[in-house]
């Protein structure tokens, strides 16, 4: 199996050194570039095609949001990188903006190395989904700056799920795992996993931190519900 390539992005190059010293330690990861900016991140996307951009939100210039978006919503890749941003969860308000833009997930900055080690791995294999309990926080403490959820009608998409996908969906959003809900539900973690791809698939969504976002912007799941 080939290496995880990755592209650091982060307008402090001391952050930028610390990152690659901890990723080039491990052996099916290697760090292709690094960039101090959203604009030399997409070019960098596009020459170096790495698997996951570690991006950064606050930038001079072009910010990790726009960047995001350049790179996955405007496919500025002629491949298919993930990006995972990485906030430091009392500031940056933005992350769902950045979530919006195609970002596979988030990590904080201040987590051990092993988490980012791990996060990498996780959002290279497809999964994009990144500290369940981060994404379910974030989304409790800026809930309000998501967009009114309009009684009168059902949201978009809502409509075209099963009741159990809805079930599914709802648990997606409390942050849990496949494992935790088919203990739940009790069922397995394939018919989970079935469950979960049929509603990715239904709403056109790009990945369960999105469906969690989704799940807040339709009001299927409210801040503070367990």
């Amino acid at each position: 199996m080939s290496a995880v390539r990755v592209l650091l992005v982060d307008d402090q190059p001391l952050l930028r050194t610390g990152f690659r010293l901890i990723l080039e330690a491990e052996a099916d990861i290697a760090v292709v570039g690094e960039a101090g900016d959203g604009a030399a991140a997409v070019e960098m996307t596009r020459s170096l095609l790495p698997d996951v951009v570690l991006m950064d939100i606050r930038m001079p210039g072009v910010d990790g949001i726009e960047a995001t978006r350049r790179i996955i919503r405007e496919e500025a890749a002629s491949h298919d990188p993930k990006v995972l941003i990485l906030t430091t969860f009392d500031l940056d308000e933005y992350v769902i903006e950045a979530v919006r833009a195609g970002a596979s997930g988030f990590l904080l900055k201040d987590s051990p190395p092993e988490d980012l080690v791990t996060a990498i791995r996780i959002v290279a294999a497809g999964d994009a989904i990144v500290a369940p309990s981060v994404t379910r926080r974030l989304l409790d403490k800026f809930a309000s700056r998501l967009p009114a959820v309009r009684d009168s009608a059902p949201p978009p998409g809502l409509n075209t799920l099963t009741e159990r996908e809805r079930e599914v969906l709802s648990h997606v959003a409390r942050g849990q795992s496949n494992a935790e809900i088919a203990a739940e539900l009790v069922v397995s973690e394939t018919t989970v996993k079935t469950h979960v791809g049929n509603v990715l698939a239904k709403l056109g969504l790009r990945d369960r931190v999105q469906a969690v976002v989704y799940a807040y912007e339709t009001g299927l799941s409210r801040p503070g519900q367990s």
